[in-house]
C-alpha cells in the first residue's frame, strides 16, 4: 500500500515507520495537524525518514494513498481525520486509544458495518506472549477463569494498553465493570458473559512499569510480561494484510475491537459513581476522557516553553 501517516504527535510514528517498509509498504507522505510539532519540525521529520511528501490537507492526501494511520494524540479527532479517508474509500488504521467517547466509538462501528476497512487500538492486544499462550492445546493451558493485567503512566492514553491486553487474553463479551478503588494505582474488576474475571492495575505509578500479565486456568498459572520492542511488529503484521485487502476477515470483529475503550470508559463511570457495577450498556456520551486535555499536556510536556 501506499501509506499516508496523519499526526507525528507521539514516538509511534517514527518506530512505525521502517517496520511498514519492512513489511512491504510505501511511506507516501504525511500530513500533521499541530497539535504538538512546529512546522519546522514536520519538514524536517519528513526529510530525516525519507517521507516525500508533507500535504497541505487530509482531503489531497485521501486522494493520493491507499491508507492511512492516525496517530493523533487527542483522540477526539480521530473520527473527524479518519472521515476524509472513509468517504474516499480508503483503509484507516487508528492509532490508541480509538476514541476517547461513546458517539465517537459509534461512528467508527457503523462506517465499519457500512464496509469501510478500519481497525487499530493498542498492540498489547497482539503481543507476541498472549499469541504464544492462546497458540497452545487447551488441553495442555487449560481455560483462563481469572486474569491480571497492568502497566503505569496514566488512565487511558497508556492504561488502554492493559484493557486491550486483557481483551487479547480473555477475548470478547465483556459484561460489567467495577472500580475496586484507588491505592498506590486504580484496581478494576471486569466480569465477561462466560464468567471470567479479569482484574486491572492501572494509573500513574512513581516509576515507569511493563505491561504484564497473570493468567490462572484449571490447569495452569501462567506469568509474563510483554516484550516492549517487540509490541509494534505485533500489532502491525496482523493489522496491515487486512488493511491492504490481502485477507477478507479483520483481525478482530467490529464490536471486539472497541471493547477496550468500552471497558475504559466504563471503569471510569464506576470510580465517578461510587465505584458502582456499570454495564457497558449503560454508558452515555457524557462518560468520556477528554482528548483536547492530554494534547494541551502532551505538547507542554515536550515543549515547556511554548
Amino acid at each position: 500500500m501506499k501509506i499516508g501517516v496523519v499526526d507525528i504527535d507521539t514516538s509511534h510514528p517514527q518506530n512505525w515507520i521502517p517496520i511498514e517498509r519492512t513489511l512491504g509498504h510505501d511511506v507516501a507522505g504525511l500530513w500533521d495537524g499541530g497539535s504538538v510539532h512546529p512546522p519546522e519540525y514536520v519538514r524536517q521529520f519528513a526529510a530525516d525518514h525519507g517521507i516525500p511528501r508533507v500535504f497541505e490537507s487530509l482531503e489531497e492526501m485521501a486522494g493520493e494513498v491507499d491508507c492511512a494511520i492516525i496517530h493523533s494524540c487527542d483522540w477526539d479527532t480521530h473520527v473527524d481525520k479518519a472521515r476524509p479517508f472513509v468517504e474516499a474509500g480508503k483503509a484507516v488504521l487508528i492509532d490508541k486509544p480509538m476514541a476517547g467517547r461513546l458517539s465517537h466509538i459509534n461512528q467508527l462501528k457503523t462506517w465499519i458495518r457500512q464496509g469501510a476497512r478500519i481497525t487499530g487500538g493498542s498492540s498489547l492486544r497482539f503481543c507476541y506472549e498472549t499469541r504464544d499462550w492462546l497458540g497452545q492445546p487447551e488441553s495442555a493451558r487449560g481455560v483462563p477463569h481469572t486474569v491480571v493485567c497492568g502497566c503505569g503512566v496514566d488512565e487511558f492514553n497508556y492504561g488502554i494498553h492493559a484493557y486491550a491486553m486483557l481483551s487479547g487474553i480473555l477475548g470478547p463479551g465483556i459484561a460489567r465493570v467495577r472500580h475496586l478503588g484507588a491505592g498506590v494505582q486504580r484496581r478494576i474488576e471486569v466480569t465477561w458473559n462466560k464468567g471470567a474475571k479479569g482484574f486491572l492495575v492501572i494509573g500513574k505509578a512513581e516509576t515507569w512499569l511493563p505491561f504484564y500479565a497473570a493468567i490462572i486456568t484449571e490447569r495452569s498459572i501462567t506469568q509474563y510480561q510483554a516484550d516492549s520492542s517487540r509490541l509494534y511488529a505485533a500489532l502491525l503484521e496482523a493489522v496491515l494484510p487486512y488493511l491492504a485487502g490481502e485477507t477478507p476477515t479483520a483481525p478482530v470483529g467490529v464490536d471486539a475491537l472497541f471493547e477496550p475503550e468500552l471497558c475504559a470508559l466504563a471503569a471510569r463511570r464506576s470510580w465517578l459513581h461510587g465505584d458502582a457495577c456499570t454495564s457497558l450498556a449503560d454508558l452515555n456520551d457524557d462518560d468520556a476522557y477528554d482528548g483536547p486535555a492530554f494534547a494541551r499536556e502532551y505538547r507542554k510536556a515536550r515543549y515547556p516553553d511554548l
